[in-house]
């Protein structure tokens, strides 16, 4: 089983993900192999496409080399990566999907599709609480504003949302979060 979890900046993907990690699902994230690649960290991979030059994995550097790759090895190329990275695992829970592409390998693969949202405000309050290293050269919302807008030019992540199997809207509390996750697990697994 392969679930793929999309959504903008801040949104709460890597929460889904590891409520998902917590039933017992491996947990990648699509920028997984993005920064293995770029640090020569590549020995949980059956295959390479190729080693970029050894560089810190910083935000922009990370989106450019996904485009590259993307160009180069097909729009799908992350997840095809990510799969093979936790190919031991039964199931597997996918963090950052972004493209058409890439939902439609997860579909291809028999898997399921979930979007996270939550108003850019509610985003940019989680972005600067988690304080993470490829987050800090936003320091304000209109930083924030900038960047969100970039990457739905680059990814069209809004439109994403309809080819979603869920949609979860996470602007409350984390136990409301777990509970929405849990009922989507429980309809997915057939069990808790």
């Amino acid at each position: 089983m392969i679930i793929g979890v999309v959504g903008k900046i801040a949104a709460g993907k890597t929460t889904v993900a590891k409520f998902f990690e917590e039933k017992g699902f491996c947990r990648v994230s699509c920028s997984d192999p993005l920064i293995d690649l770029l640090t020569h960290n590549v020995s949980d991979y059956s295959w390479v496409p190729e080693l970029p030059e050894k560089t810190e994995p910083t935000r922009d550097r990370l989106i450019e080399f996904g485009k590259y790759l993307k160009d180069k090895y097909g729009g799908d190329i992350l997840i095809r990566l990510a799969v093979d990275k936790k190919r031991h695992c039964k199931n597997i829970i996918i963090d950052g999907v972004r493209s058409k592409e890439e939902i439609e390998t997860i579909k291809k693969l028999g898997g399921k599709v979930i979007y996270v949202e939550a108003r850019p405000e509610v985003r940019f309050e989680r972005l600067m609480k988690r304080k993470a290293s490829k987050d800090k050269e936003i320091k304000s919302f209109e930083d924030f504003k900038k960047i969100d807008d970039a990457e739905e030019r680059l990814y069209h992540t809004s439109e994403l949302k309809g080819l979603a199997d869920y949609v979860i809207v996470n602007e409350g509390t984390l136990d409301e979060l777990r509970e929405k996750v849990e009922r989507i697990i429980e309809e997915i697994t057939g069990n808790v």
